[in-house]
């Protein structure tokens, strides 16, 4: 059974996590009925780095299933977050929090990505992977996007 605590923080993970929105497509399998399955390319801007956007591809599975939102999509995902505008925080930031989740299945897959500090070097990374309720995958992606030295990281 669930507790309070892991509720809470999975409820203040998808409050805090950003709407992606898509770019563009390419169809990678023709099907014959339904979508055919493709490469989706989305972006999402980090919800408390002003001035950092990210793009994400991945797989998305067509085919009657893909139609009907019951087929789970591949784990294969990449991630390229870059600076594209003046930088601003947000607050102070943790160490590591999930700033993007999209299902990848009906139930229990997730494509997730996750912002790490690199305080050291003053970079934020960027890390993509896909999690199901039993077992994940351990395909990902990771992208680092530096930041001025003049503009210190606000460390939680």
């Amino acid at each position: 059974m669930l507790n309070k605590a892991a509720i809470g923080l999975a409820l203040s993970g998808v409050l805090t996590s950003a709407a992606a929105e898509t770019i563009g497509s390419v169809d990678t399998v023709f099907k014959l009925l339904g979508p055919d399955h493709k490469v989706v390319v989305e972006v999402f801007d980090d919800p408390r780095v002003r001035g950092v956007s990210c793009y994400l591809s991945r797989a998305k599975t067509g085919g009657i299933k893909g139609a009907i939102g019951i087929a789970e999509d591949k784990s294969n995902a990449s991630v390229a977050c870059r600076h594209v505008g003046p930088l601003a925080f947000n607050g102070k930031l943790p160490r590591q929090e999930e700033v993007f989740s999209e299902r990848a299945s009906i139930l229990f897959k997730h494509v997730r990505v996750v912002r790490m500090v690199d305080p050291r070097r003053n970079a934020l990374v960027y890390l993509v992977y896909s999690d199901r309720l039993i077992e994940g995958s351990p395909q990902n992606s990771v992208t680092a996007v530096p930041v001025p030295a003049n503009l210190p990281i606000p460390l939680k």
